[in-house]
């Protein structure tokens, strides 16, 4: 039996895991594409300060309510009831399930930098059928290991993320030893793009978002903590540990080559901005970097995505089925579902010939309204308990910066989301009335599933401009 429980640095290195993914790799021609100097800087200060709040709600509800497990399902539904409970989990389950098929795939893409060439084609962009059979191959192994205990599945992340933040630290010195200042002052305000500075922020914003996906981590796993304590403060350790790296990368990145070249660079792009300093060897260090950086994420990710529809079934908003933990405490039924959804959506890969940057599309539109439950939750429950002024303050700064967040998305994302939420609504009520033996709804909740559902209406019919656009 394996029942022990995480410590401080391990939750940490969970955290820090699952947001340092594959976004960082392509993250200097991902800004670059889309701001300038100023707009990069603006987004970044947005950005760091609202998701150090967000980070700062998850270890504020972890002291007021240490009761509680579960994360981002469990606070949503403590906060606004069942229904809005289970969009919530839904949302992230989704976001993280698609979101770790995107780290398969371009895991293998990376390693078709050593096995491709114009003549002979075996992963591809990650959807060949040689990649799917690894990528197939890799999901299993990794379900084997979290099936013999969360601690022990954390140990093994821990190991990973320390070897692969090695090669970060790395891009960031040699960046400072090469960086231009000359070439960092050119076009500050991002005129080329014919955008204004606001208009490069908004578009910067998903992005930003994007590669923080993973910051609730420890909260998710909050009931394998050794301490409850120890929740918060991880949370906020791995956003500052991210955004120090985030921060240093883009910037740094454009006092190395001009922005419009970088904004044309193919990903990942820092194996290109490391290839312009250090030669040839700079990119293959960055490949196998990613690689091991992707594979270590999709561990720390798996976890979560067999944590959430467990603590859902609990409270009736899964099937019941998913409701069994195993002798090493693993909900054992959530981790067989999370990795049969997986390589279902490997096989629809394959057939579709999707890429990572789709995935990646879908997968961020899920997580909006999540993290906008989370501040809004911090701000109902301090006014309830009548908290510290501060506590207050975060919990509404958290909730300002998830509604620019849905903002700054814009119509598309959201109708995109509606159309993966609504399956989701059927599960929900059939598992509502298994659980209650009845349709236990009240009118708020009924007033929602209406208009969800005129909302999907419109979306269906908007589709194909929603996948296209």
């Amino acid at each position: 039996m394996s029942n022990k429980k995480i410590g401080l640095i391990s939750l940490t290195a969970l955290v820090l895991s699952s947001m340092i993914g594959s976004g960082i790799f392509s993250l200097p021609q991902n800004m670059a594409a889309v701001a300038g100097a100023e707009a990069l800087i603006t987004g970044w200060l947005i950005t760091g300060i609202g998701i150090i709040f967000l980070g700062l709600s998850f270890f504020y509800i972890s002291r007021l309510r240490p009761d509680l497990d579960g994360g981002i399902y469990t606070y949503a539904r403590e906060g606004f009831g069942e229904l809005t409970g289970f969009l919530s989990a839904w949302g992230y389950w989704l976001c993280a399930t698609i979101g770790i098929v995107g780290y398969l795939v371009v895991a293998f893409e990376g390693m078709g930098m050593f096995t491709d060439n114009p003549n002979f084609v075996l992963f591809g962009q990650g959807n060949t059928i040689a990649s799917v059979i690894g990528s197939s191959v890799v999901v299993w192994l990794v379900h084997i290991l979290i099936t013999r205990g969360i601690r022990e599945a954390a140990t093994v992340n821990f190991v990973a993320t320390v070897v692969k933040v090695f090669p970060l630290l790395l891009f960031i010195v040699l960046a400072l030893w090469y960086f231009s200042p000359t070439t960092f002052s050119q076009d500050m305000p991002g005129s080329s793009l014919n955008n204004s500075v606001i208009d490069q922020v908004k578009n910067s914003m998903l992005i930003t978002l994007w590669v923080f996906t993973g910051v609730e981590g420890a909260a998710v796993l909050s009931s394998h903590a050794k301490k409850r304590t120890d929740v918060g403060l991880a949370t906020v350790l791995g956003i500052i540990i991210a955004l120090i790296l985030y921060v240093a990368i883009t910037v740094l990145s454009l006092g190395i080559l001009p922005r419009e070249t970088i904004a044309t660079m193919s990903n990942p792009s820092m194996a290109g901005l490391l290839e312009a300093m250090i030669g040839p060897s700079g990119k293959i260090i960055i490949t196998i970097c990613l690689i091991v950086s992707v594979l270590a994420s999709y561990v720390s990710w798996t976890m979560y995505c067999s944590e959430v529809p467990y603590r859902g079934a609990k409270n009736g908003a899964f099937p019941q089925i998913l409701n069994k933990l195993n002798a090493n405490d693993v909900p054992i039924n959530s981790l067989w579902f999370t990795s049969s959804v997986v390589q279902l959506c490997l096989f629809l890969v394959l057939l579709t010939g999707k890429s990572y940057e789709t995935l990646l599309l879908i997968s961020t539109s899920m997580i909006l309204v999540p993290y906008l439950l989370i501040g809004a939750y911090l701000l109902k429950l301090s006014l309830q308990q009548n908290a510290a002024w501060y506590i207050k303050l975060t919990g509404l700064i958290a909730t300002l910066y998830a509604v620019w967040i849905l903002y700054a998305a814009g119509l598309q994302y959201l109708l995109l989301s509606v159309v993966l939420y609504v399956p989701g609504l059927l599960l929900f009520l059939y598992s509502n009335y298994q659980f209650h033996g009845k349709f236990k709804l009240n009118s708020w909740e009924k007033l929602i599933l209406g208009l969800i559902l005129v909302l999907f209406c419109y979306a269906l019919f908007r589709l194909p401009d929603l996948l296209t656009g």
